[in-house]
């Protein structure tokens, strides 16, 4: 979906993610999803009365238990930060690094910091930048685009100018693959009634960086939004959307092996399922003669349009649907 430049560098790896279930799937996450009144007074420096105040004046989203506790998402809780003029005081006790949410951070530094902490494998560095640049209000598709996406650029221009090693690139998308989905984590949880996307890239198409995006900002635009992974070819991505029959199905296009082979596929795909389902796409590999070929709905040169065509075309669906 989004142009990444990583020029002659393949990342390899090949794994899909299972679509075991739509609405909550899991990505390991090291932070903890669930949080207590009393964690959250820690963090915030503030009563735990007043945190459970908030929470029954609805301030800040909570859910009980069976025995009638509070029990706060980290999602509703970062979200109530981010609006909010209330400081993240004490981030540790949220397993947050020390200074989380404490930096005012612009992207020009961000981006510089994230180019230098991936290249030297500073997971956690990495971690830290992306989640205070989501604390200081930024949005998801912002994020992407202009933080990920351009660093990975200047890392790129590095490769090829010899200052970086193709371990260093490799490693550098699994450290924001894993990266972005921890934030993913961290979102608020998407209603149980709200419209479902899936997405993926194709047979020959080891990026997982670009689908791995679609999914972060769909759902952060409140769609129940789930990678099927890379590298698939088009017989699974059928049965998909015969089983799933989501409203939106988006493709990355980051590399095609055989674009004759690819236009066979995809206009089958679109033949059984376009008349029910808006298709999206996206990517540097699909080329303004390519585009002409392929019937879809948009095609979205980055995350930002992608957040803006799925929250145009959310709102135009009748309220409740799936």
């Amino acid at each position: 979906m989004l142009c990444l430049e990583w020029r002659r560098v393949v990342m390899m790896s090949h794994v899909v993610n299972p679509l075991s279930s739509p609405s909550e799937t899991t990505s390991g996450s090291c932070v903890r999803t669930l949080l207590t009144p009393k964690q959250i007074a820690r963090a915030l420096d503030v009563s735990e009365s007043s945190i459970k105040r908030w929470c029954d004046q609805g301030v800040i989203p909570a859910h009980y238990t069976a025995g009638g506790h509070r029990r706060i998402a980290m999602g509703d809780l970062l979200e109530y930060l981010r609006t909010s003029q209330q400081q993240l005081v004490n981030p540790a006790a949220l397993g947050l690094a020390p200074t989380s949410g404490q930096t005012l951070r612009v992207i020009d530094r961000a981006r510089n910091e994230l180019v230098a902490a991936i290249l030297a494998g500073e997971e956690a560095k990495c971690r830290q930048i992306a989640i205070d640049m989501y604390l200081a209000d930024h949005a998801l598709s912002v994020i992407c685009d202009e933080l990920f996406a351009v660093a990975f650029h200047e890392i790129g221009n590095l490769w090829e100018q010899g200052d970086a090693e193709v371990y260093q690139e490799r490693r550098a998308c699994d450290i924001a693959v894993r990266v972005l989905r921890d934030l993913r984590e961290q979102l608020a949880i998407v209603p149980e009634n709200a419209p479902l996307a899936l997405g993926c890239a194709t047979t020959g198409d080891p990026y997982r960086l670009a689908t791995t995006m679609a999914e972060l900002v769909l759902r952060q635009a409140k769609w129940n939004a789930c990678s099927l992974g890379e590298n698939l070819p088009f017989t699974t991505i059928d049965a998909a959307l015969h089983t799933y029959a989501p409203r939106l199905f988006w493709i990355s296009c980051s590399f095609l092996v055989d674009e004759r082979e690819f236009l066979t596929g995809y206009q089958q795909l679109y033949a059984s399922h376009g008349d029910q389902i808006t298709f999206v796409m996206g990517g540097q590999a699909l080329s303004t003669a390519l585009q002409k070929k392929v019937p879809f709905a948009t095609y979205c040169g980055n995350m930002q349009e992608l957040q803006s065509f799925a929250q145009s075309m959310a709102a135009s669906l009748p309220k409740g649907s799936p």
